[in-house]
């Protein structure tokens, strides 16, 4: 569904990304696990095309996707949650919404926002509020669903527990776990490795912009290195 070759990309004269190869298969949940600094939201800018690349490829599907513009990226099938979650404040929750489907035909936005306020609720009832006013975790909920309004075939997350208390941490990941079930492709890149890796079907470790490891979720739970280093065990 999802690959890197190579993959290279420089800030200036700063190389954030050595080289990097995944893959991510239909249908998966793969999470990309690392410390700050690792070049995890880099690899994600560069896969989503906001990010410039100077060697090696993205490929979705069977096409090299290195020549297309973010928005045609949107539009091929591949939709990004940003860090932060960079929602609209003073607009509206649905108009958020809306805006996530810019890539969709008219007609297909009315059933999709039905869709979304059924697996968002707390998005319906507060459909008409500015996003500013909706809390944390309801913020990185709106981020999420503004992303899947453009019916993506594979979904970037970045960071999605950041700065959230741990119930709704724990909330964020059951949705995370939903929309795998779903068969939505999801790609997530999140600073807690215990709570990526446990729900991950495969997982990536990165380091200085390199990935030094990798295998299926729990496998890289009980890995000694991956405990000592990310798990504080």
């Amino acid at each position: 569904m999802l690959s890197t070759h190579g993959l290279t990309s420089h800030y200036g004269r700063i190389q954030a990304l050595h080289g990097v190869d995944i893959r991510v298969e239909r249908g998966q949940l793969v999470a990309l696990v690392g410390a700050n600094g690792a070049g995890k939201t880099t690899l994600l800018r560069a896969i989503s095309g906001v990010q410039p690349v100077s060697g090696g490829s993205v490929r979705f599907g069977e096409q090299d996707i290195n020549g297309l513009v973010a928005s045609r990226r949107v539009r091929a099938g591949i939709s990004q949650v940003p860090e932060g979650r960079q929602v609209f404040g003073p607009m509206s929750v649905e108009d958020n919404l809306v805006l996530g489907a810019f890539t969709r035909p008219g007609s297909e936005i009315a059933p999709s926002l039905s869709a979304t306020y059924e697996r968002f609720p707390i998005l319906l009832e507060k459909r008409h509020l500015p996003a500013s006013t909706l809390s944390g975790g309801q913020q990185q909920m709106l981020a999420m669903a503004r992303a899947l309004m453009a019916s993506p075939k594979v979904l970037l997350l970045d960071e999605p527990s950041m700065g959230l208390a741990p119930l709704i941490v724990l909330e964020i990941f059951r949705l995370i776990e939903t929309l795998r079930d779903q068969g939505i492709t999801i790609l997530l890149v999140e600073q807690n490795a215990r709570a990526a890796l446990s729900i991950a079907d495969k997982g990536y470790v990165m380091e200085l912009g390199r990935i030094v490891m990798s295998g299926a979720g729990p496998e890289l739970l009980r890995n000694e290195q991956i405990q000592q280093a990310y798990l504080g065990m």
